[in-house]
């Protein structure tokens, strides 16, 4: 085996040649290891530019741009939303649901003949889908057991939250023909709560579906009330306030105490629910935290858009490009900017809800009126961009080791490409190394053994030790001298 070192900036390349069966072979010619040295430099640099993607690239622009459109979405919030019957946008709010409850009780057969279309809706989807958990606590037991009136029953009855838990209990109350209520902490059970009930299906799998129907059907006319509200009425609970109804049903359940915490919770969305603070009410507060979510996305996307047409030419562009340097949705650039956003507006949001606090406590703070005025909503949607912040973060610390590494492999398989760039100068592999190509396949030596010389004198090897032609070669195998 033969080797060539050469020694250049401290970078050593190292070529190998074997001998095989009288055979001579190169492993690696200097152009293939070029080739090999390229594609490893490009690899490299995609695992950089990959590593480096997962980094925001926020300028102060877009910072200005997104605490603008939090700041806006929070006035918005205050004076547009507000609270349960003093919000402008709440009104059209309910005006929308109860279309969608009337125009579902025409899809289920209920015609319109002129009177309160509303109240003959709901009066419609309430027989449509009988259900036996619906006591009011008028004039029934349950007002004197545990306080139950129009105004809390829909809150305190478990059938009547949309999750999956009340869910559950929806169909158990209707297979057992009996009512499951949360009040003080405790879960309540009425045995035969509706002695006129009768679940429809003639198997599990039919009473199954019937249960999921009803329970279903009758949230829906629920939404906007009973059919004999007077005013606004008391629609479903805000799913995501039924939790703390859910948490105290889950421990009663496994037999585990309920906290003073629990408890304290409990009431608290049970006040705020007698306030008007329902679903309805929620999807309200949904609105300008929507708004704020497009407008930076929009912002976001407009500002990279003029950006790829001011810097790219005609003739380069394409869409999958366009595409890449200005979807709003992956991007951990447009993700930070959602951050600030949301977190602009969650500062306004709580700051007009802790003034209000503090005005209706008349010196102390009213908690029922701070949360009546909180965007439960924004807080929500800040939480999901602060998780997906730490998250990243974790990445990116993970991916910086890597990103190290890679910069320093990239360092020395540059020397290396430059070490190979001047002995593909020096010995001209490409025209001298197929010399033994010519060995095999030709009969036409002088050309062969004229590379093989000039190879050897490119490589300094001694002018008395060359072999010149093919007669001093087959004097020198024979055992004879050069001369």
């Amino acid at each position: 085996m033969g080797e060539i070192l050469r020694e250049n900036q401290n970078t050593k390349l190292l070529l190998e040649m074997s001998v095989v069966d009288g055979e001579h072979d190169f492993t690696s010619s200097i152009v293939a290891a070029l080739n090999q040295a390229e594609l490893e430099i490009h690899n490299l640099d995609e695992t950089i530019e990959s590593i480096q993607s997962l980094k925001p690239n926020c300028d102060k622009l877009d910072y200005i741009l997104a605490a603008s459109s939090g700041a806006l979405c929070g006035i918005i919030d205050i004076f547009l939303v507000g609270k349960p019957g003093e919000s402008p946008l709440g009104d059209i709010t309910d005006q929308w649901f109860a279309n969608r409850t009337t125009y579902f009780a025409k899809l289920c057969g209920w015609e319109d003949k002129g009177e309160n279309s509303l109240s003959s809706a709901i009066r419609f989807l309430e027989k449509k889908f009988k259900i036996p958990y619906d006591q009011r606590g008028v004039g029934d037991a349950a007002s004197f057991v545990f306080d139950l009136n129009p105004t809390n029953h829909h809150f305190k009855s478990l059938a009547h939250n949309p999750s999956l838990l009340g869910l559950f209990f929806s169909i158990l109350d209707q297979f057992t023909n009996s009512s499951h209520f949360i009040s003080g902490g405790e879960l309540i059970s009425l045995a035969d709560a509706d002695g006129k009930f009768e679940l429809r299906g003639n198997n599990i799998p039919s009473k199954l579906f019937c249960a999921f129907a009803n329970w279903f059907g009758h949230l829906i006319s629920d939404m906007s009330g009973s059919s004999g509200s007077k005013g606004r009425g008391m629609g479903i609970p805000s799913p995501l306030w039924t939790w703390s109804n859910d948490i105290i049903a889950l421990k009663r359940s496994l037999n585990i105490p309920v906290s003073q915490f629990d408890n304290s919770i409990n009431e608290l969305a049970i006040n705020i629910y007698k306030e008007g603070y329902d679903a309805r009410f929620q999807s309200t507060q949904a609105i300008p935290v929507f708004i704020n979510e497009m407008l930076v996305r929009l912002v976001f996307a407009i500002r990279r858009l003029i950006k790829y047409f001011a810097e790219t030419d005609k003739e380069t562009r394409s869409f999958s490009l366009m595409w890449k340097k200005c979807e709003p949705f992956s991007n951990p650039t447009v993700k930070r900017m959602l951050t600030v956003a949301h977190g602009t507006f969650c500062l306004i949001d709580i700051g007009d809800a802790t003034v209000r606090g503090f005005v209706t406590g008349a010196g102390s703070f009213n908690p029922t009126e701070f949360f009546l005025c909180l965007n439960i909503v924004g807080v929500g949607r800040l939480t999901i961009s602060l998780y997906g912040e730490v998250k990243r973060e974790i990445g990116i610390q993970k991916a910086e080791r890597e990103i190290i590494f890679a910069r320093k492999e990239k360092l020395v398989v540059e020397n290396y490409i430059e070490g190979l760039k001047l002995l593909s100068e020096l010995y001209e592999d490409k025209n001298l190394l197929n010399f033994i190509t010519d060995f095999k396949n030709s009969d036409m030596y002088i050309h062969a053994f004229e590379k093989s010389v000039m190879l050897a004198k490119k490589r300094n090897v001694p002018n008395n030790e060359i072999l010149k032609n093919k007669m001093e070669i087959d004097s020198y195998f024979l055992g004879g001298n050069k001369a």
